[in-house]
């Protein structure tokens, strides 16, 4: 794939929100500076860039594999789909999924790599995966996996800590002994034809379903919905930052004291728009036993932000693997009876509105 020097630079006259940028080593490191902007970003926005986090080379060899395994011919990527029944790892086809209530196809396709495949390599715990896959799982993808763990988790315990919660309450949930949706995700979007509307989505507006994400962009492409607003706006990709987000779950377990924000991915801007896009993300999900419920039970600073928006409910009575498993299966157009289907995919912050 074309490496980041032959690749034209995000346009300077493209609108972006911006991102509070938080180093990675200075949170290792306990700087409570670092550790108050952290939580800033996370309780406002829920999207930050994240620096110095040590996985550029991790990351380049997963582009690879990306691309190797997008070159495979479709007969042979198809071996391994994803399917219509609420399974996230494996392939996904471009136009297996809905991105708005019509209907409208998505343009995108991927590989989703189990944690727990991973982890268990040369063995597995959901399925088996195309042979480009196999050929980097111990050189590429299990190091990958582990480097995006240790990031997420070290950030999910700095939340912990900022809620009030006890010592590990998070890290249970998340625990690397119980099988989880944790993934990671590898994405081709190809240029959109001539003519497309510039606002075409390749990946609908949408919360994240777990906990943490951790992705890394090579183009532009990514735009989130400012709370508070209803325009989308582009999210600049820099070389070398992540960027992170919270998904659904950790809106859930703080009471909306941290946010889970809408987002989807278009088209690139202006020159960008020529080439293909790729991304990669890992997301950390909780365990597939945990109830997803406020831990207010467990926290003062939760209990009163539960108290103080009391027509909010965050008891949703599901498990993460439920939870996760309706969202995958209800964005699947061959599920699609109609709107329903499309809303019954939806997370913690939808908007009918917000395609």
């Amino acid at each position: 794939m074309p490496g980041l020097n032959t690749l034209p630079p995000f346009p300077d006259d493209v609108p972006t929100h911006p991102l509070l940028v938080v180093d990675y080593e200075l949170i290792k490191a306990g700087d409570e500076d670092e550790i108050n902007k952290l939580w800033d970003a996370a309780a406002h926005l829920g999207f930050w860039y994240l620096k110095n986090h040590g996985a550029d080379e991790e990351v380049a060899q997963m582009f690879d594999m990306g691309d190797e395994t997008m070159q495979l011919p479709f007969e042979e990527k198809m071996k391994y789909e994803q399917g219509d029944e609420g399974l996230s790892c494996g392939y996904k086809a471009p136009g297996a999924n809905a991105t708005d209530e019509s209907g409208a196809l998505d343009t995108a396709e991927f590989i989703n790599i189990a944690k727990d495949d991973a982890l268990a390599w040369p063995g597995h715990v959901y399925r088996t995966y195309p042979s480009t896959v196999n050929a980097r799982m111990e050189l590429t993808i299990i190091p990958f996996v582990r480097k995006s763990l240790e990031v997420n988790r070290t950030l999910i315990d700095v939340l912990n800590e900022k809620l009030g919660l006890p010592n590990g309450a998070l890290l249970k949930r998340h625990s690397l002994d119980e099988h989880s949706g944790s993934e990671a995700r590898c994405i081709r979007s190809p240029p959109m034809p001539p003519g497309s509307p510039d606002n075409k989505a390749a990946i609908g507006g949408h919360t994240d379903f777990g906990s943490l994400s951790f992705l890394h962009n090579r183009l532009g492409g990514l735009q989130v919905m400012v709370p508070g607003t209803d325009t989308w706006q582009y999210v600049k990709p820099i070389p070398g930052h992540a960027i992170c987000n919270l998904g659904d779950a950790m809106t859930i377990f703080s009471g909306g004291i941290l946010k889970s924000n809408l987002h989807r991915v278009i088209s690139p801007p202006k020159e960008q728009a020529k080439h293909v896009r790729w991304s990669l993300v890992f997301f950390t999900r909780p365990g597939n036993s945990v109830e997803l419920r406020t831990l207010a039970d467990e926290s003062p600073l939760i209990a009163q932000a539960v108290a103080e928006d009391p027509d909010r409910s965050y008891q949703t009575g599901v498990t993460s693997k439920d939870w996760f498993a309706r969202r995958i299966k209800n964005q699947r157009i061959k599920n699609r009876k109609g709107p329903e289907t499309w809303r019954a995919s939806r997370g913690m912050e939808h908007r009918p509105a917000a395609a």
